[in-house]
């Protein structure tokens, strides 16, 4: 039986996520020319052209689209191999994937606690970022970014938090004489941005939409922009600048004063996305996985709760 070239499949299945090659291969850590040698390889393999170029970017052939078809159900087919193992065996170490952003922020403080409460349980901590989530196929969890009308609980699923986004910065940059809650001071204050320039980004994460909710003037050039939200985070709190950032992110930072809010928690504005944590089928049944979901959702409930304390004693302290 001849098989197709593997590396050529996963290479075809992300230029189609993506719409392209550039970031197909900045996903798979190759070169874009890696890439179209790898597509070409499998239209051959096919005997078929499976991509169509345009203005727009790579959209599949007939061809391309049936191959897609097949495909999906085989990955997703694959993915479940390692939980069907240890589903088998049960695992005395757990592999959890997550952000670099919240891995940083807030979940390594708190990793002492679990190895406290499960010391014949280790957990390897896996930095992945949201893009092609069906292809980790060798981890147990998963802490997920998605859509908040993604926030519900199922048999392979937990709702974590939805986050908040507001304004902090290092307490050096405020100037001296400045009122608590005063947003006049974003005028002053060299702003950092996150996100390619020219990309539509929702209300929250948008400093222009900041400014004209409080009738205030727009910045004539950027101070600094970062691809993503835990560089903008480290600037912030190195005194670089006024970040928007979310709430799990900077709870620790606030609460140890490395940051401080710019203003008071009622004007904080709600993501428009949220933090699951899910597990593959085989192992909705696992006590490992139950345990380790479990304290996750315990610390992201004592973290919201903190917060919600946190906003009511600054209202209380508010002249």
């Amino acid at each position: 039986m001849r098989l197709p070239p593997f590396d050529a499949l996963i290479a075809f299945d992300a230029v189609l996520r993506h719409g392209g090659m550039t970031r197909a291969a900045a996903e798979l850590g190759v070169t874009q020319s890696a890439i179209s040698h790898r597509v070409r390889r499998l239209e051959a393999f096919m005997g078929a052209p499976l991509l169509r170029r345009h203005a727009g970017g790579l959209t599949p052939t007939p061809a391309g689209e049936a191959l897609a078809e097949g495909l999906a159900g085989a990955l997703a087919e694959m993915a479940g191999l390692r939980a069907r193992c240890l589903a088998a065996v049960g695992p005395s170490r757990l592999r959890l994937g997550v952000g670099a952003a919240l891995a940083h922020n807030w979940l390594v403080r708190r990793l002492p606690d679990f190895a406290a409460r499960s010391p014949s349980l280790s957990i390897e901590l896996v930095i992945v970022e949201n893009e092609a989530p069906e292809l980790v196929s060798d981890l147990d969890l998963r802490i997920l970014w998605v859509p908040a009308a993604e926030l519900r609980a199922t048999t392979t699923q937990r709702p974590l938090f939805q986050e908040r986004v507001f304004p902090v910065c290092h307490p050096s940059l405020l100037p001296a004489g400045h009122v608590p809650g005063d947003p006049s001071v974003l005028v002053d204050l060299p702003l950092l941005h996150k996100g390619p320039a020219g990309r539509a980004t929702s209300a929250e994460w948008s400093w222009a939409a900041w400014l004209e909710r409080y009738r205030l003037p727009a910045k004539p050039k950027e101070s600094f922009r970062f691809a993503s939200i835990g560089p903008a985070i480290a600037a912030a709190l190195e005194g670089a600048g006024v970040v928007l950032a979310r709430s799990m992110l900077v709870h620790d930072a606030l609460a140890d004063g490395r940051l401080v809010r710019i203003l008071p928690p009622e004007e904080d504005l709600a993501s428009s996305k949220a933090h699951v944590v899910r597990w593959p089928g085989a192992l909705r049944s696992d006590e490992r996985v139950r345990s380790l979901a479990s304290w996750l959702l315990e610390q992201a409930e004592l973290t919201v709760r903190g917060d919600t304390i946190a906003g009511r004693q600054a209202a209380l302290s508010s002249p």
